[in-house]
């Protein structure tokens, strides 16, 4: 097929790099974007993703088509401005477009994207070496990839390697990513059912509760099942924020230990800060043997992922065939710049200090509405700025979440999963611009009770 051929493809994506390369559009180019968007994604992506979006359902003439962002906002193709208290599922902890993270990476891009892989990459280096500087106890390796998934499936993977045993108990309304092995501990009948059989085995046991950890590798000790791991996430987030008791990880820690298994704490969404501390486990002073993180370490600039872990675990990659575990582009130049430049900001604006104190006064003032709408509202949970609403019923999420998008607020909560709907703000959000998401959604509340 000769180059000729091509001819429409050479258009279409040379009136997309000018469209790209423009910072304002005008009434028309913005009316023709919202359309194609959606003819695109119903012809050749996913239509159910059309389908159940509020973006879409409840927009209008014309559906929700982010454009760009700048902090704690975000704007659509008609350049109407949105407070963003989705963000990003957790991976826009630093807001949109963060203006240091920018430049790190045009900076880098310039020089090289994707690596050599035979030379030695210094930023790679750097990055793990800082990841070392900040992480719990002795934990002091790194490698990296490029979403969060893939730091679970590095993370069985070597805690496989290290104990030699193969199966793994996790936890139930898990969310872990949706790759084969994060699904084989995915604590979601939704997403893991159609897919099954995994390799290895996977037991589940209520998050939050300790005992029924021992209990259950009791169990498998008594009947010959060997576990490499308990997986968890500190605090869970896609379930809706959920807390564990104070004693629960302390207790979960002398748990792994006597019964001689690993653990692993998965970062990805509750890391860099998110909850109020650096780390989610910072909470209860704990040390895992492996950690997971990803979504904001890329600054929400650049997908980047790592799954951490002490020296002693990391001989399993190292001893006898350092290659065991590799990637073409993840842990590339431009990301690790991002990352670099993530931690920096991070840690030099205090920012999980400013998402205890903000978090502390947007959760109160959730709690005061929460119990004027008492019809609507089980209860708010949460730490810092991963809080959850939890609803009597998912319709009453779904209200919630659209009555929200007409005011120009994004949250979390589609048509097939809205009983928990969460606020995950920019974590340098300011009280006045919490107040504004407060009111608004006081507003939806009342709209909604009055149609009860």
């Amino acid at each position: 097929m000769g180059m000729s051929d091509y001819r429409e493809a050479i258009k279409y994506s040379e009136r997309w790099l000018d469209i790209i390369g423009r910072e304002e559009l005008d009434e028309k180019t913005a009316q023709e974007i919202s359309r194609e968007t959606v003819d695109n994604f119903v012809k050749h992506f996913n239509k159910g993703w059309v389908e159940y979006r509020k973006s879409v359902t409840e927009a209008g003439d014309y559906a929700g088509t982010e454009w760009r962002g700048k902090g704690v906002y975000y704007y659509d193709v008609f350049g109407q401005e949105y407070i963003d208290c989705l963000g990003g599922y957790g991976a826009l902890d630093l807001g949109w477009a963060h203006p240091e993270v920018v430049e790190a990476v045009r900076a880098q891009a310039g020089k090289s994207g994707i690596p050599s892989q035979e030379l030695m990459d210094p930023l790679r280096g750097v990055l793990a070496r800082l990841l070392a500087q900040i992480t719990p106890g002795d934990i002091d390796h790194s490698f990296f990839v490029s979403s969060g998934t893939e730091t679970i499936e590095g993370a069985l993977k070597i805690a496989r390697l290290y104990t030699g045993k193969h199966n793994f108990i996790s936890t139930v309304n898990a969310f872990h990513g949706k790759t084969s092995g994060s699904l084989s501990v995915m604590g979601k009948k939704d997403f893991r059912y159609d897919m099954q059989p995994f390799s290895g085995q996977s037991f589940f046991i209520p998050f939050g509760d300790a005992e029924a950890l021992e209990k259950q590798l009791e169990i498998c000790a008594k009947v010959g099942i060997d576990i490499a791991a308990f997986i968890a996430e500190p605090i869970q987030g896609e379930a809706g924020a959920v807390v564990p008791p104070d004693e629960y990880w302390p207790k979960v820690r002398e748990i792994c230990d006597r019964f001689e298994i690993l653990l692993i704490c998965d970062e990805v969404q509750t890391g860099l800060g998110r909850t109020g501390k650096l780390w989610a486990v910072d909470h209860w002073g704990i040390v895992p043997d492996i950690m997971c993180v990803a979504k904001s370490l890329g600054g929400g600039v650049m997908p980047v992922g790592a799954f951490m872990g002490k020296a002693e675990i990391w001989k399993a990659f190292e001893d006898p065939n350092p290659f065991m575990h590799t990637t073409t582009t993840g842990g590339n130049p431009m990301a690790c710049a991002a990352a670099i430049a993530a931690i920096h900001v991070t840690l030099r604006d205090k920012l999980p200090e400013r998402a205890a104190d903000t978090g502390a006064y947007f959760m109160g003032k959730l709690n005061e509405i929460a119990a004027r709408f008492p019809q609507i509202y089980k209860n708010i949970s949460g730490k810092g700025l991963l809080i959850g609403q939890h609803f009597q019923d998912p319709s009453y999420g779904y209200m919630v979440a659209s009555g929200l998008f007409k005011r120009k607020v994004l949250v979390a909560g589609t048509l097939i999963s809205a009983n928990t709907v969460r606020f995950a703000p920019a974590l340098f959000i300011t009280r006045e611009q919490v107040d504004e998401v407060l009111n608004r959604l006081e507003d939806a509340l009342k709209e909604i009770a009055a149609g009860l």
